[in-house]
C-alpha cells in the first residue's frame, strides 16, 4: 500500500466483527475505534482491527463522546452501518416500520449533526434506498452542506467472491464525492473454487483441527442422501419425490428452489446469510463434498482473510452466533474499495482552488450535542437506488 499524504480518523459505528473497519484499514484509513451493543464482537474487534471496541447502544451514544475519540488534527470519518435486518428483501414484504431497529439510521443522523465529521459513510441492503427513513437522512445530509453520492453495489465487481449487492452511501463536507465503482470484470469474478479450492476436506459434523473455525454443520440422514442427490447448481427438482420436503411438494412451495442445493466452482456464492452453515437454508451445500459450507468457508466469501478470528480461544465456536456474526459484516473488500475512494477524494480536496472553493460554500457547523433525537425533514434523497 503507498504511503498517502492525509490522514484520515475512522469511527464504526455498528461495527460487528469488523469487516468494514479491517477493509478501511486495508485502504490506509486509521480506524480509531468500533462501536457496537453486542460483546460477542469485542474480541473479534480487537483481535483484527487492533482497535478500541466501545460496547454500547448507539441510542445512548452522545455527540460529545463521540468527538472525544477521533484525535485531533485528522480528518474525521463517521461510518453509521445500521442493521439491515428491516429492509431485507429476505422479509418479503412483511411491514417491518415497527422494529427497534429502523430509528437507528435517525441516530447516525443525530451523530453526524452533532459532531460533523468530514466524511460520513453508510452500507446497507439495496432496499433501504426506498424508505422514508433513508430519503430522510439524505436530505438531512444536504442540509448540513453534505454532498451525497449513494448507489447499489454488485459485490463481485470489489472482489468479493459473492452475489451479493449491497448499497453504499458516501458524504463529505470538503466537495463531490463519489461511491466508487467496481473494477473486476465478470470474467474476473472470484469464484468459489478460486476462493475455496486450497482449504482441506472435511465430513459433515466434523472440525479441521489445524482451523477450530473450519466446522461443518452435522447432517441429519434424510439430508445427508439430499445432499448425495444433489448436483452443483441444480435443485431439489431433482431428487426422488421420498427426499422431497412435504413443503415442497405443494404448489406453494414449489417455488422456493434455491434451498438444500449446492453451490457451483465457477461462480461467486450466493448472499451468505446468517444461516450459511444451514444446508435446508438456502443454496449452502459444498460443490463436490456432502455437506453445508464451513463457518470459515462462509467468512472467506464474504472476503475475510483465512486467518481472521472471530471467536476467543476459550471460547466453543457456535454454528449460530458465529453464523449471524459472519452474515451481517460488510464484505471487507467493499469497504476497502470504499476506503480507497474516500482516500482519492481527500487527497483531491486538499489542494488551493479546492479549498478556497469550500471555505465559500461551506455552512457552518452545527453542534447539537444536548439534543437526543432531531426532527427530519422528510423528503426525497438524491437519486433513485437500484433494486
Amino acid at each position: 500500500m503507498a504511503p498517502r499524504n492525509v490522514k484520515i480518523s475512522a469511527i464504526d459505528l455498528f461495527c460487528g466483527v469488523g469487516g468494514l473497519s479491517y477493509g478501511l484499514q486495508e485502504a490506509g484509513i486509521d480506524v480509531v475505534a468500533g462501536v457496537d451493543i453486542d460483546p460477542a464482537c469485542d474480541y473479534p474487534y480487537r483481535a483484527n482491527v487492533r482497535a478500541p471496541f466501545h460496547k454500547k447502544d448507539v441510542c445512548e451514544l452522545a455527540a460529545d463522546e463521540l468527538a472525544e475519540m477521533w484525535p485531533k488534527g485528522s480528518i474525521r470519518m463517521l461510518a453509521g452501518c445500521a442493521p439491515c435486518q428491516p429492509f431485507s428483501s429476505y422479509r418479503r414484504g412483511a411491514d417491518t416500520s415497527q422494529e427497534a431497529q429502523w430509528p437507528l439510521v435517525d441516530e447516525v443522523g443525530r451523530l453526524v449533526e452533532g459532531t460533523m465529521p468530514e466524511i460520513v459513510t453508510m452500507e446497507n441492503v439495496p432496499r433501504i434506498g426506498s424508505t422514508p427513513v433513508f430519503k430522510a437522512f439524505v436530505a438531512r445530509l444536504e442540509k448540513l452542506g453534505y454532498a451525497v453520492d449513494f448507489d447499489s453495489c454488485h459485490c463481485p465487481a470489489y472482489g468479493v467472491p459473492q452475489h451479493r449487492r449491497r448499497m453504499v452511501l458516501v458524504a463529505s463536507r470538503l466537495g463531490e464525492i463519489r461511491v466508487p465503482k467496481g473494477k473486476v470484470a465478470p470474467a474476473d469474478y472470484v469464484t468459489v473454487g478460486r476462493a475455496l479450492r486450497e482449504l482441506p476436506a472435511l465430513d459433515h459434523g466434523k472440525t479441521d483441527p489445524t482451523d477450530r473455525l473450519h466446522k461443518s454443520r452435522t447432517l441429519t440422514p434424510i439430508n445427508l442422501e439430499r445432499i448425495k442427490s444433489s448436483t452443483p447448481g441444480g435443485t431439489w427438482g431433482e431428487w426422488r419425490e421420498d427426499l422431497r420436503s412435504p413443503c415442497h411438494r405443494k404448489s406453494s412451495g414449489s417455488t422456493f428452489r434455491n434451498v438444500y442445493a449446492r453451490m457451483v466452482w465457477d461462480q461467486p456464492s450466493p448472499t451468505i446469510t446468517t444461516l450459511s452453515y444451514n444446508y435446508g437454508a438456502g443454496r449452502f451445500g459444498h460443490p463436490e463434498q456432502d455437506r453445508a459450507i464451513s463457518l470459515r468457508e462462509a467468512a472467506i466469501l464474504q472476503s475475510f482473510p483465512r486467518d481472521y478470528e472471530f471467536v476467543s480461544p476459550d471460547q466453543p465456536v457456535q454454528f449460530a452466533p458465529l453464523g449471524r456474526l459472519i452474515g451481517n459484516a460488510v464484505p471487507p473488500k467493499l469497504a476497502q474499495a470504499v476506503g480507497e475512494a474516500v482516500l482519492g477524494h481527500v487527497e483531491a480536496s486538499q489542494g488551493p482552488v479546492a479549498k478556497a472553493r469550500r471555505r465559500a460554500t461551506m455552512p457552518p457547523p452545527v453542534l447539537n450535542t444536548s439534543q437526543h433525537q432531531s426532527s427530519l425533514p422528510r423528503t426525497a434523497g438524491k437519486r433513485a437506488t437500484a433494486a
